[in-house]
């Protein structure tokens, strides 16, 4: 996997303000940019895990830490999904 860098800007004494190292803060940033790129739907899951630097699964579980839905359908995908399931249900139920 190539690794590229990112270079952002930040008043000084940041890092202490949040009591952090610089090393925490870039790792926490990383995630919360994972996070929050997730939720919206710009990346998946698996590009997210990679960002943050960890697995699927414990970034699954980081989700659930931060209130992150791990099911991020646009609406409309949301209600056909269900329809879905529901009617999955019911063949299996009958």
């Amino acid at each position: 996997m190539k690794i590229e860098e990112l270079k952002i800007k930040y008043p000084s004494g940041f890092e202490h303000a949040v009591h952090m190292t610089k090393g925490e803060m870039e790792q926490h940033l990383c995630l919360m940019a994972a996070l929050k790129m997730f939720e919206l739907g710009k990346v998946s899951c698996g590009k997210a895990a990679e960002l943050a630097g960890m697995s699927r699964t414990e970034f699954f579980e980081t989700c659930s830490r931060y209130h992150v839905s791990i099911f991020n359908y646009p609406p409309d995908e949301l209600e056909q999904e269900i329809k879905k399931d529901l009617e999955s249900a019911r063949r299996l139920s009958a």
